[in-house]
């Protein structure tokens, strides 16, 4: 039985990720000296807004994290106004069962808050882990929760929307449910993680609260 649950953030409580793509767009853009394409940038991601900002914007980074958190806040709440439906419902029915949840995503910390704070679930986590600037860092976060909560693998779930989130938790033994209620990505997850794909918040919801037990 799963005692902590841990969310992705991007494409899996929200889809934030068209959001990403335009706020670096319009604030990297003039350091980079050219419009950059989709391609150009979700080619860094895994890396935190800081790290993205060095690869596209060099040595102008600061001023393009500056920027690129400011169109972040900017566009939000007109881009994404709200997370998936049914996300809402399914973090409060786990709180109110006592289930620990957690937030590990690759986002940096000031977008990350930016993102809560519209969404207003700054307090539905127990933690919340972000993003590096060297390096996906999931793994590490992982291996941190299970060693600080005194969890064994089996006890831990997380939820997220990519095949590198499967295999961050292979590597540290954890199951992953894949969320796949985006259209057009259910095949290819299927492919990575058979049999832990939901193509509804509800369906995994529904999953989640069969297999999860309140810590003692």
């Amino acid at each position: 039985m799963f005692r902590m649950i841990g969310f992705d953030l991007d494409g899996t409580i929200a889809d934030t990720l068209p959001l990403c793509i335009q706020a670096f767009g319009l604030a990297l853009s003039p350091y980079a000296g050219h419009t950059l394409s989709e391609e150009e940038i979700t080619a860094t991601f895994g890396l935190d807004e800081v790290g993205i900002a060095k690869i596209l914007a060099g040595d102008q980074w600061e001023a393009g994290v500056a920027d690129y958190c400011r169109e972040y806040e900017r566009l939000h709440p007109q881009v994404v106004p709200d997370l998936f439906p049914g996300i809402r419902e399914l973090l409060h029915t786990l709180k109110d069962r006592g289930i620990p949840l957690v937030l590990v995503t690759g986002k940096g910390t000031p977008t990350c808050r930016i993102s809560l704070k519209q969404f207003g679930i700054a307090d539905v986590f127990d933690e919340v882990l972000c993003g590096s600037d060297v390096a996906p860092n999931k793994v590490d976060h992982l291996r941190y929760l299970l060693d600080k909560y005194q969890l064994t693998p089996e006890e831990f779930c997380y939820i997220g929307d990519t095949a590198t989130d499967v295999d961050s938790c292979d590597q540290v033994g954890v199951t992953c449910l894949s969320a796949a209620w985006q259209d057009g990505v259910t095949q290819a997850l299927e492919q990575r993680n058979p049999g832990n794909v939901f193509d509804r918040v509800e369906k995994c919801g529904a999953y989640l609260l069969e297999h999860c037990t309140k810590p003692q």
